[in-house]
This record gives C-alpha cells, structure tokens and sequence, in this order.
C-alpha cells in the first residue's frame, strides 16, 4: 500500500515527539529545547492529527507510548540519528583536511618536475588526503566535476572559474648548433616559413620584437615531427630535426651547456601566464582551501627555474 504523507506534517513536531520519548517527560524535554510544556503538547497533538495515530497515552501522572506510537519512534530515531551522523560528516567534511583531490595538469616537465613533487610533499603535510593526478592535455570541464583544481597555461574566461596566476613563464625559440650550421642563422620569424619547426599544441607562433613591443607576428609553422610532450620535442631538436618553441624551464641545461641556442636575437615571445584554476564556491571543502593555498605559498621553490 502506497503511503503519501499530509502536507500538514512537521518535520519539527517529529523531532519533538522523539525528544519527548527520549528524555521520559514533557518537562524535562522542554528543558532540552528552551520551549514550554505546553507547547511541546501543542506539537504532539499536531504530529497525532496528521497521522490520525495515537502515540502517547498521557495522565497527570505517567505516559506512555501506544504501540502505533512505538513502531513509529523506532523508525524515526533510527532516520533522525542518521540525519544528524550525516550532518556531522558534512561538517567534518568542510572542516577537516581529509578526502580525495582530482587535479589535471599538462603532463611534461611542469607536471612531472614541478607539480607532481609540489602534491607529493603537500601528501606528506596531510596524510589524510588522496590525490588523483591526471596529466592528459584535453581541455576539462570543472563545472562538471571531473576534476577539482586544473593547472593551465593561458588565460580563462569562465566567470564561474577563479583563476589565481601563480608566475609567468618565458617561451625561447631555439635550434641546435648542428642544425643553424646546416640551415643558416634566422633573423626574422617570417623566415621560418623555409624551416622545419618542430611543434606541439600549437602550429601558430606570435612574436613580438625586443625593443619595439609594439612590432609583432603570427607565423604559420610546420615540420616533420609534432609532439605535444616537451621532453620529446628537446630529444628532437637536439637531434637536428628542427627549430623548437618551449618554456625556459623545459630546456635551461641544453641552453646553460650550449646544445640548444637561441633562434633569434631581436625578437621574443610574450610570457604565458600559468595559472591555478578551481570553482568558485564560499563552500570549499577543507582540503581544497589547503591545497590552494599550499601550492600559492610553495610554487616559487618548485619552480625556481622558471
């Protein structure tokens, strides 16, 4: 048989009944709520009218409970204790720094040299903490939920995303020796139109001129080989196959030893932005609000070749 409850029910004439039942009396159960007898008989006489169910047998003396009125507590005692454990994880939840993190990063030497250390230590500061590091490149969707915080170079536009830059990153244009000897010194990025580029993501590169900010280019590209991981496009320029645009960072030994060198001396690329990008929520549960600020107080010694 299909059960609708009255409209008329009281969630709150509910808890009244359970209270008055636990503590033995209506006095000593208006105690516990700061209310009066009377009131509290006002709310059980409520709850019994809804039910159209006797629940307590009441004398000037005693009460107790019909069986309607037993079979019923039972039931909402049992409800009302797992609403309140529910609450209380809620609120340990928002409060305690423990439970899982899923974070995207492009992988390469920023996710592999600089983030995946930066989560390992914050692991050691809070053990109770489990972290899901994903390194694929795909563009996420946070509103979604997939992921919790994502680690992106470039800016975002989402005004339901905050987005908080954690440094800027310089971007070097660079060929090995072998390969400027074989195939000439450049001196404009038009040139690269009759060289082999060696690229990632990107088959567009912007450059704007050293001493004249104002003077820039966009240059289509193209090569023989394209990869979207930086360790493996550093292997193929080392090799002679092709001029490489990367972060400082990805190649600063190959530049400091000399087996990488700079393609161009009075043109650079403007800095990307790297940023930490999460939902915006007043509601942050703990372990974000930890990490979010771990990775804004931490980032600069990760990163000190940047």
């Amino acid at each position: 048989m299909n059960v609708v409850m009255n409209v008329d029910m009281n969630i709150a004439d509910i808890r009244a009944f359970v209270l008055i039942v636990k503590a033995g009396s209506f006095t000593a159960a208006a105690e516990q709520l700061l209310c009066s007898r009377s009131h509290l008989s006002k709310q059980l006489s409520q709850l019994e009218s809804a039910l159209a169910v006797k629940l307590i047998i009441r004398t000037t003396r005693t009460q107790r409970l019909t069986e309607q009125g037993k079979l019923f507590f039972e039931q909402c005692s049992r409800s009302f204790d797992g609403i309140d454990y529910a609450i209380e994880q809620a609120i340990n939840d928002a409060d305690t720094v423990k439970g899982f993190i899923n974070i995207n990063c492009v992988g390469g030497y920023i996710g592999e040299d600089i983030i995946a250390p930066l989560v390992s230590d914050f692991i050691q500061q809070y053990p109770d903490v489990k972290v899901n590091l994903d390194f694929s490149s795909r563009r996420v969707d946070l509103i979604a939920g997939e992921f919790d915080i994502v680690f992106r170079m470039g800016q975002l536009e989402d005004s339901n995303l905050i987005a908080q830059k954690l440094m800027d990153i310089s971007i070097c244009t660079l060929a090995s020796p072998g390969y400027l000897q074989n195939n000439g010194q450049l001196s404009h990025p038009k040139e690269l139109k009759q060289h082999q580029c060696i690229t990632g993501s990107l088959n567009n590169w912007s450059f704007i001129h050293v001493k004249t900010a104002s003077k820039k280019i966009d240059v289509s590209v193209g090569g023989s080989f394209k990869c979207k991981n930086g360790r493996a496009m550093i292997s193929s320029a080392l090799a002679g196959n092709g001029i490489v645009r990367l972060p400082y960072f990805y190649c600063h030994k190959e530049i400091a030893n000399g087996t990488l060198l700079p393609v161009f001396s009075d043109w650079t690329i403007p800095k990307s932005p790297f940023y930490l990008v999460y939902v915006q929520d007043k509601y942050q549960p703990a372990r974000l609000k930890a990490f979010i600020d771990f990775v804004r107080n931490n980032i600069a010694r990760y990163s000190q070749t940047s």
